[in-house]
């Protein structure tokens, strides 16, 4: 009986140790896959990498067109605001001339009346100022239509 046991315990190992056998070529198999994963993962993180460095230079090309964009912005701004102010300058100085003109027409005009070529009866009366603001209202029309003075 002794060798039947001695048989048994050595079947019995046998077939454990075949049983680790396979097991371990089961662990190995998924070993190769996790090692496989991890080469895969590694580049995955690499290219993700790339492309985070080649994000914040981009970030940082835009933060500088910006901050360029924002001083042109303001000098345009502030050249634009010089030029508004020297327009309503010219417009004032423009409406204090046409004023002026204004001014001497109607203090040359009684005096420097010719003989006109036109019959009386067909001009019809109106006063000195009224002919005078009609054509600084003509003036000014023109002025504005065409965006010039003159």
């Amino acid at each position: 009986m002794s060798h039947s046991l001695g048989i048994a315990i050595e079947s019995l190992v046998a077939i454990l140790l075949m049983l680790t056998i396979g097991y371990c070529m089961v662990l190995n198999s998924r070993l190769k896959r996790l090692k496989a994963d991890e080469h895969s993962l590694k580049a995955t993180i690499g290219e993700l990498i790339t492309a985070t460095e080649i994000a914040e230079r981009a970030i940082g090309g835009l933060k500088h067109t910006v901050r360029d964009v924002n001083e042109n912005l303001g000098n345009q701004l502030t050249s634009a605001a010089q030029m508004s102010d020297q327009l309503k300058k010219q417009l004032a100085e423009g409406d204090n001339v046409i004023r002026r003109l204004s001014k001497i027409v109607l203090a040359a005009r009684p005096a420097a009346d010719p003989a006109p070529a036109v019959p009386q009866e067909s001009i019809p009366k109106v006063s000195a100022a009224k002919a005078v603001a009609a054509a600084a209202q003509a003036f000014s029309d023109r002025r504005r239509s065409d965006g010039i003075a003159a």
